[in-house]
Order: structure tokens, then C-alpha cells, then sequence
């Protein structure tokens, strides 16, 4: 681990020592652009160039009125490329910029493609990370270590994002992260949603959106922010895709493969992504438990669990759309997508009950093996209409999915006394179907106002239904006999109604103001059913909730930006976290469900300054209320773990991100920050309070150098931190990549390390009650891959952008299916 820091903190200090050089005045090149008719072009691609070997300086895009600004410029000689789809590409003249007051005002004009265009070419590479003004986007392919990567992987390493032990998603040191997929939600549960990003190959990803505080437009859910997911999406005329083969070798083979395929013509376009990918791996867990006397507080008991797992998984993701543009206002579309995915589990434990001295008073050697089909289907139909020029649009979404899972799991516990003589066999097996529906419906309404203002508002239903079934069997002598003591059946349904509304004014170049508000209101209720051993039960819920937000932007002036804003966010408990039944996990290991599981609500503020558009230093806080979070209870010899409301949690930060261009061959992406995390309540009728401050930094080196060659080095690493109950200790990850471009750029050969220190291992305690606990992790994450891209295909003309987002957002979350590493 010393290794990975030190290498960190040299590439900090290399980084860093960048920004004196990098201080010049504001010199800017303004300009716009326009098609051969005089109409603005937007979402062109700007370039900046040196003019001595024409390497990149920086990438941007024209805006909707095809405006573009290139400021705080160094002394030097540039070009300005610039490219359109359907376009002919535009190359400048050199443009001499002197140390002090240059301001170039350059208007383009695009000449119209010919009809028919060569094979698809790869345009400019983008940066791996941008900063913008509401959000952090990551350019996935932009990262040579993503090759060969999961969705979940990619995340691991992205500014700001934490991933612990099971999987969970944190954003600045906060849980309760709202993952979207093209602005859709997952449906999907922390535990769930695991399982999904990691059979999501990182090839079906163009870009990951970080938004730590969302305007009313979007669901209210996520106290942390929203991370949205944009798959690749191609807006080409004309017949193109792309080829994805990977192979990964660590302590097992891995492969990851996708095919994206777009054909577009006339009124249609439709496209279609396939990714399959087949996961083996392992984890190994430690852990050690030490019993203490509620009044002498000394050790009576030992409990030391060693397992193992070896998992295989084999995933398909499908993807197929159309839409049709019924003329140049209107367009109707209709999203596909599905994944049938087969995880087969075999895992080994042995425990070993001790006494104070570490004498050994009895073994259980327990076999577990799993085999679970996940299957998932879901349909979009989404509509667009644009009244006008200006802006004016409404668009309506409707969605339906449905996600099932079902488990066959067989449990052999076999216990023997200290000298391994057998003393109890118990076999268990276990049926566990999960089924969810949910429909969702929603509108969005823009209307732009005079005096450079902006109206939002929009509508939003939703109902969810989900059944969970968890049907035990003891099995003796061959025969099967139910165990009503552990089985259970458990129906949850819930409705959600919003509705939104938001207003943008810019009041002058240097301020601007948005203001929203949303209402949501919830209904839901759950119902366990009962047997001979158990009773039924059943709650009912319902509650409505105002989440305003507001945004406040200045400009100083050209170096130097301001931005202040607030919302307020609910985290609605995940469905099955409601079941008041105990599932059986272990002999030793239980888990419960909170009927009376409250929401967390959270206010955040954000205040942010952006230096010369490279340098973002940004403060935050939030106050979260009835904080929910995963505890543990200790019964006897057995570990009960529960979802409860245990108070409060106050978190606040300092981070700072930068993109700096330390050579014409060399661009680093910086980003570091310090959290502050400080829970108080009560637990289990004991006081909470717990408070820890915690260092987090990311580094990506992209090089870019002749021939079609490049090379990236990155890591992360994070110190001692707090999740709820769980300290976690240091740990961090370095990667190592290298591309070549190939087949006269229509292809790409990389190869890269993963984890070369193999420092990326969990460790960490949990200190409940009158157990002091402690635990180690780790995985198969020490790969190397080989990776072959192809591009391929042909386009014609520009056309208007479509549209492939849908309606559900707060849903995605919150559905547990179980399973994972």
C-alpha cells in the first residue's frame, strides 16, 4: 500500500506543480458557426490546436446557437478544427495569441457532406473526465485501464465515487446514490444493482454523469446525487457500429464482448447494442468476532469464520430501439431492453466457536452452492414535439419493466467437536423467486420565456408491485419436509405521484439564477403472509413531501467563477428492507426487515469556485434525519442484521478537481477530496456517536504520442473512513494501459493492468453491543486484459437528434434480488 501512496503522491505533486505554469492572462477566441444557409450548427466539435505539430490543447462544443468560447489562452500559434456530422471539416488559418489582450472573433460556415460519406473515420479523442458547471462527466473509451472493465469497475475509479465491501455505492463520502441508465432508472437495489454493473461490460458505455445535486426536473430520490449511466448511442446517418472482443486473465479468465449497430435512413432510425460476457472470480472473507460480558466488558467467546467462494457468471444485455421522425418537429420512439443472466455460486466456510483462551470448543464446516437466473425486460415509449425555434418542447414517457430472479441454493452444515469428529449433519435447501412490475408515466414541458428566462414543468406516476418468496426446505434421508420457521412469502405495493417546477433566468453575462420546487406524494403498503409456525402481518403508509432546490451562478470575471446552490432529497427504503420476516443466511447469520422503515431526508448545499475553467474547488454539506443504514445485533452466537433509523448523520467535504495539459503529449485529470462524516443517535437503547474524517484522490495520466499510439497511468486511494457502523481501513487500486491505433484508425489493439499492486483489499471492524468485530476481503481484482475495437460502417447527411431517455427514476434502486460477492 505504501507503494501505491507514494506513487500517488508523486503524481500529485508533478500535477500540481503544473498550475504556476499554467497562470496567463485571459486571452480568448470567440466564434460561431453556421451551415451553408446561414443556420446556427450545434453540438459541433471545436478543437484547439497547436499550430507547430497540431496536437490538442482543448475540446468544445457549439451551443444552441452555435456559439462557442475558448478563453484563457497561452501565448502561442493555434488552429481551430471544427466538424459536424453531415458536415465537411473546417480547418483556420494560424492565429498568433500574444502574451496580454487577444480577442479573435471567428464566425465559420460549414459547407454541406456530399451525400454519400468514406467509412466512418474517429474523430479527436475526448479528456477521460469534465468538469461542468452541474455535473462531472466521464468519457469511458477515453480511459485506456476501462478495457476489459465492468460498469461497476469504471465507477470504482471515477472522481468522487466509493464502492465498499458489498458493493454499495457511495458519492462524497455518502450512500444513497440514485444510478440511472440513459436517464431510465435500473429499478435495481444496492445488492441488485451490483449484480447488474457487474455483468455491464464498460465497452456499452459512451459516458457516466455525476450529479451531487440535481435540479426539481429530476426524482427527489438519492440524498448523495444522481450518477447517470449513458450507454453509446450513434446519431449517423446511414449504416455504422462497432466491434468490442476483450479477454481478461487474473486468478481466472474473464471476457467481456459487445456489438453496437445503428442504421438510420429517411424517417427511421434503429439501432440495437448486445454485450455478452462470461465473469469467473472468487472472494475471500475473514472474520473474527470477540463476545464480551455486558458488566466486566472481558472477552467469554471467539467466533472465526474463513470462507471462499468460487462464482461464475454468464450475462446477456439487449438493447433494441426505433424511432420515427414523423416530420422535423415530432418524434415517437420505442426502447427494448432486456438481460438474461445465470450466476452459479460454490462457497466453503468453517467456523470455529472458542473460548477466551482461543481453545477451540466446536467446528461447523458449512457448503453452500447457488444458482440463480436473473431475467429483466422492459419497454419505453417515448414522444418529442418542439412547437418552435426557441426552444419550446414537450416530451412523454412510458415505461413498463419487469425483473425476476429465482434461486435454487443447497446448505450442508456439518458440525464436528474440537478433535473434527462429526457430532450433526443438517441439509437444507432453498426456493427464493423474487417478481417485480412497474409502471411509470411521465411528461416534461419547456418554454422559454423573454429576458433570456426558461420554464420547466412536468407530471410523473409511477406504481410498483413486488412479490418476494423465500420457501425453505430440511432434508432428510432424501425426503424434503417444509421449514415454516423460515419460510416466507412478502407483497409490496407503492404509488408515487410529482410533479415539478422550475425556472431558469440569466440576468446578466455574469449572474444567473434557478429556482424549483417538487412534490411528491407516496402510497404504499406490504403484507407477509403466515403458515402454521408464523403469523401474517401487513403495514400501510402514506406521506407527501416538498423538495425545493435553487441555483445561483457568478462570473467575476474571465478567470474566476462562482457557484452556490441547495436541494433538499428523500431516500425511500428498498422493498424487501420493509419484510418484517428473518432470512437465514448462515447457521450464524441472519437478516431482518424494518416494517417501520422511515424515509431520510436530506438537505445539501454546494458552494463551488472554477479558476481559468481547469481548477474547481468546491465545499459541501448536508444534514441527513432519520438516517437508515445496515446494523447489527448480536444474539447468542448469531449476528442479526438489521435496517433501522438510527438518527442523524452530518457529512461535510472540501474537494478540488483539475484538468491540466503538462505537455503537448501529456494531460492529467486531478482530483482529491477530504470528508468529514459525524453519525449521532440512538441503538439498540445505547447512545451513537460516531465521527471520522477521511482522504480520498483519483489521478488519470492520459499520453498521447505518434502513430497512433497512447498510454494511460491512474489510481486511486482512500484513507480510514466510516460507513454507518463499519470502520473502514486504507486501500486504493493502480492501472496501467496502452492503445494503438490500427487499420488506418478504424481500429484499436489495448492492452491493460488492473490493480498491479493487488491493493485493492477491504479490510476493516464493527464494533456493536458487546461484540467488537473485525473482517478482510478480497477479490479477483489483480486482471490483465487484451482488447480489439473496430469501427466500421458508412453515414450520410446530418439529421436531427433523437431521443432514447425514459420515464422512471426514483424506482431504480430499490429492488432487492439478492446474491453477489
Amino acid at each position: 500500500m505504501r507503494h501505491l501512496l507514494t506513487m500517488l503522491k508523486v503524481l500529485t505533486l508533478v500535477t500540481l506543480s503544473y498550475f504556476s505554469q499554467a497562470q496567463t492572462p485571459g486571452n480568448q477566441i470567440i466564434g460561431a458557426v453556421n451551415d451553408d444557409k446561414g443556420n446556427p450548427v450545434q453540438d459541433a466539435t471545436i478543437l484547439l490546436l497547436r499550430a507547430t505539430d497540431s496536437s490538442q490543447v482543448l475540446v468544445r462544443k457549439s451551443d444552441a446557437k452555435g456559439h462557442f468560447e475558448l478563453k484563457n489562452l497561452i501565448k502561442g500559434k493555434y488552429l481551430i478544427a471544427i466538424t459536424a456530422i453531415g458536415y465537411k471539416k473546417f480547418t483556420s488559418e494560424s492565429i498568433e495569441v500574444s502574451q496580454t489582450g487577444t480577442s479573435k472573433d471567428l464566425p465559420v460556415k460549414l459547407t454541406t457532406a456530399s451525400k454519400e460519406l468514406n467509412n466512418v473515420t474517429v474523430v479527436a479523442s475526448r479528456p477521460p473526465v469534465e468538469l461542468k458547471a452541474d455535473k462531472t462527466v466521464v468519457n469511458v473509451e477515453a480511459s485506456v485501464t476501462n478495457v476489459g472493465a465492468t460498469a461497476l469497475e469504471v465507477l470504482e475509479k471515477s472522481p468522487g465515487i466509493t464502492i465498499d465491501k458489498d458493493g454499495n455505492i457511495s458519492l462524497k463520502g455518502k450512500q444513497g446514490v440514485t444510478i440511472m441508465i440513459d436517464g431510465r432508472p435500473t429499478y435495481l437495489s444496492s445488492t441488485d444493482l451490483t449484480n447488474y454493473l457487474k455483468s455491464l461490460p464498460a465497452s456499452a458505455l459512451d459516458q457516466i454523469e455525476i450529479m451531487t445535486n440535481p435540479s426539481a426536473k429530476y426524482d427527489a430520490a438519492g440524498n448523495s446525487g444522481i450518477i447517470n449511466l449513458k450507454t453509446k448511442k450513434n446519431k449517423q446517418k446511414g449504416f455504422n457500429g462497432s466491434l468490442t472482443l476483450n479477454y481478461g486473465q487474473g486468478a481466472y479468465w474473464k471476457t467481456n464482448n459487445s456489438l453496437n449497430l445503428n442504421y438510420r435512413t429517411g424517417k427511421f432510425n434503429i439501432f440495437a447494442n448486445y454485450s455478452y460476457s462470461i465473469w469467473n472470480g472468487y472472494n475471500q472473507l475473514y472474520i473474527t468476532r470477540k463476545f464480551m460480558d455486558v458488566n466486566t466488558k472481558q472477552v467469554n467467546g471467539i467466533f472465526t469464520q474463513d470462507s471462499w467462494m468460487k462464482f461464475k457468471e454468464r450475462n446477456n444485455n439487449l438493447k433494441v430501439g426505433m424511432d420515427y421522425f414523423v416530420n422535423k418537429k415530432t418524434t415517437l420512439g420505442v426502447v427494448l431492453n432486456g438481460y438474461l443472466n445465470k450466476e452459479e455460486n460454490y462457497s466453503k466456510s468453517t467456523i470455529y466457536l472458542k473460548d477466551p483462551n482461543y481453545n477451540t470448543d466446536s467446528i461447523t464446516s458449512s457448503i453452500n452452492t447457488i444458482d440463480t437466473k436473473y431475467n429483466s425486460g422492459s419497454v419505453n415509449l417515448n414522444m418529442r414535439h418542439q412547437f418552435d425555434t426557441t426552444g419550446q418542447e414537450i416530451t412523454a414517457d412510458v415505461d413498463f419493466a419487469n425483473y425476476t430472479n429465482k434461486g435454487d441454493q443447497y446448505f450442508t452444515n456439518n458440525s464436528y467437536n474440537p478433535e473434527w469428529l462429526l457430532t450433526g449433519v443438517q441439509n437444507l435447501r432453498a426456493y427464493m423467486p423474487v417478481d417485480v412490475n412497474i409502471y411509470s408515466g411521465k411528461v416534461d414541458y419547456t418554454k422559454p420565456l423573454k429576458g433570456n428566462a426558461k420554464l420547466e414543468a412536468g407530471l410523473k406516476s409511477s406504481y410498483v408491485t413486488t412479490v418476494n418468496s423465500a420457501n425453505f426446505y430440511n432434508i432428510e434421508n432424501g425426503n424434503e419436509t417444509v421449514d415454516n420457521n423460515k419460510t416466507n412469502s412478502f407483497t409490496y405495493k407503492e404509488n408515487i405521484n410529482a410533479a415539478y417546477l422550475n425556472f431558469n433566468k440569466q440576468f446578466s453575462k455574469k449572474f444567473s439564477l434557478q429556482a424549483g420546487l417538487r412534490y411528491e406524494n407516496t402510497n404504499n403498503n406490504g403484507k407477509q403472509a403466515g403458515n402454521n409456525a408464523q403469523k401474517d402481518s401487513s403495514f400501510t403508509n402514506s406521506y407527501h413531501n416538498l423538495f425545493p432546490t435553487a441555483y445561483l451562478t457568478y462570473s467575476i470575471n474571465d478567470k474566476n467563477d462562482l457557484n452556490l446552490n441547495y436541494g433538499r432529497r428523500i431516500d425511500r427504503p428498498a422493498y424487501q428492507d420493509m419484510n418484517p420476516f428473518m432470512f437465514f443466511l448462515d447457521n450464524y447469520t441472519y437478516m431482518v426487515g424494518n416494517p417501520y422503515l422511515q424515509p431520510q431526508y436530506t438537505n445539501n448545499i454546494e458552494f463551488s469556485h472554477t479558476y481559468k475553467k481547469f481548477l474547481t474547488t468546491t465545499l459541501n454539506y448536508s444534514h441527513t434525519k432519520n438516517i437508515f443504514a445496515e446494523t447489527f445485533e448480536q444474539q447468542g452466537n448469531a449476528t442479526i442484521i438489521h435496517r433501522g433509523n438510527i438518527g442523524k448523520r452530518d457529512n461535510a467535504g472540501v474537494a478540488v478537481s483539475a484538468q491540466i495539459p503538462i505537455a503537448k503529449w501529456w494531460t492529467a485529470s486531478v482530483y482529491a477530496n477530504v470528508n468529514y462524516n459525524h453519525y449521532q443517535g440512538t441503538l439498540y437503547n445505547e447512545p451513537l456517536n460516531i465521527e471520522a474524517t477521511n482522504f480520498m484522490t483519483n489521478i488519470n495520466n492520459q499520453f498521447k504520442f505518434n502513430k497512433g499510439w497512447s498510454a494511460e497511468l491512474s489510481g486511486f486511494y482512500r484513507t480510514k473512513g466510516i460507513e454507518g457502523q463499519i470502520l473502514l481501513y486504507p486501500f486504493g487500486q493502480l492501472s496501467a494501459g496502452v492503445a494503438k491505433n490500427i487499420l488506418k484508425d478504424k481500429a484499436t489493439i489495448k492492452l491493460n493492468a488492473r490493480d498491479i499492486l493487488y491493493t485493492q483489499k477491504i479490510k476493516g471492524e464493527i464494533n456493536f453491543q458487546q461484540t467488537e468485530a473485525t473482517f478482510n476481503q478480497h477479490r479477483d481484482s489483480r486482471v490483465v486484459n487484451l482488447s480489439f475495437v473496430w469501427r466500421f460502417g458508412k453515414q450520410i447527411q446530418n439529421a436531427q437528434q433523437n431521443r432514447r431517455t425514459g420515464g422512471a427514476d426514483d424506482e431504480s434502486n430499490r429492488v432487492k434480488r439478492g446474491g453477489g460477492d
